[in-house]
């Protein structure tokens, strides 16, 4: 409870978790939100995500990917899913193939889950810096900013639509980015 500062948990395990929850402003762009965290980190290698995607992506290989390369960021590349059916048609009209509604076989997006440096933070000028823009094309234009190739479950959860898939997937008991026991 943010007001009262009380704290619950509903897990009956001892977690070895420390959460911070840090103010960063009502009107901070992402990038300021992310350059707030700099007290916070103590110079050590840092994930970061967004609340707005679910995967299956396995963390400790992402990490270990990261420390692979000695970049300062790393990404994780996936494909969207398609939002409409595909056809394969041929000339004279015939249906080739179709799949309703497939994972996109070409194209590469930003899948929002990040291993970070803490020299990212000089890319970031402030408040009104939005990560997406100047710093992640920055650190990509300096040859900091490498792909992790994720070719399992991502979706998005940005429509009304993307929240009714991925509540259908949860009570049907076939969510893939439930990965935990």
């Amino acid at each position: 409870d943010l007001e009262t500062g009380q704290v619950r948990s509903d897990t009956k395990e001892k977690i070895d978790w420390k959460l911070e929850l840090i103010e960063t402003g009502l009107n901070t762009m992402t990038g300021g939100r992310i350059k707030r965290l700099k007290p916070f980190m103590e110079d050590q290698t840092f994930m970061l995500t967004w609340g707005d995607g679910v995967s299956d992506v396995n963390l400790d290989d992402l990490l270990k990917f990261h420390r692979s390369h000695g970049k300062l960021a790393t990404l994780t590349a996936v494909r969207p899913p398609a939002r409409y059916g595909h056809l394969e048609i041929e000339e004279a009209g015939n249906v080739r193939e179709f799949s309703e509604k497939p994972q996109a076989a070409e194209g590469w997006i930003n899948g929002a889950f990040f291993v970070l440096e803490p020299g990212i933070f000089d890319y970031i000028e402030g408040d009104a810096t939005q990560w997406e823009k100047e710093p992640m094309e920055n650190l990509a234009a300096d040859g900091q900013l490498m792909a992790y190739h994720h070719t399992s479950f991502w979706q998005c959860m940005d429509t009304l639509r993307e929240k009714y898939i991925l509540e259908s997937l949860w009570q049907s008991g076939n969510a893939p980015w439930k990965i935990w026991k």
